[in-house]
């Protein structure tokens, strides 16, 4: 798994408001941690609410938001299967929207 790839992943069992169902991740861990068996997943969504931090994508001709308020470590187990990959600039976008939610008041 590498970043900017997008994987049908099982977030299931979740807790609050983390998002649910299986659904399309973004991996945005950095390749050089791809020997690990954990990786970082920013879940991928149709439906949910605009906010500045969440970047608008296109994927497999669907319109939808990556969102990295809802970013989360997995395990490599998790993921069922590989669905494509997001250009870079849509990676740069969303490692940038991380960026600004982690960014002081």
């Amino acid at each position: 798994m590498k970043g900017g790839e997008v994987w049908l992943t099982r977030l299931d069992p979740t807790e609050g408001s983390e998002i649910r169902k299986t659904r399309p991740c973004l991996i945005v861990s950095p390749d050089r941690l791809s020997h690990h068996d954990i990786f970082i997943i920013a879940p991928m969504s149709s439906g949910d609410a605009k906010a500045r931090f969440r970047i608008e994508v296109e994927f497999q001709g669907r319109a939808g938001r990556v969102l990295p308020d809802q970013v989360r470590a997995m395990v490599k187990n998790r993921p069922i299967r590989r669905l494509g990959r997001q250009d870079d600039e849509a990676l740069y976008q969303v490692l940038s929207g991380l960026r600004l939610m982690f960014e002081p008041d």
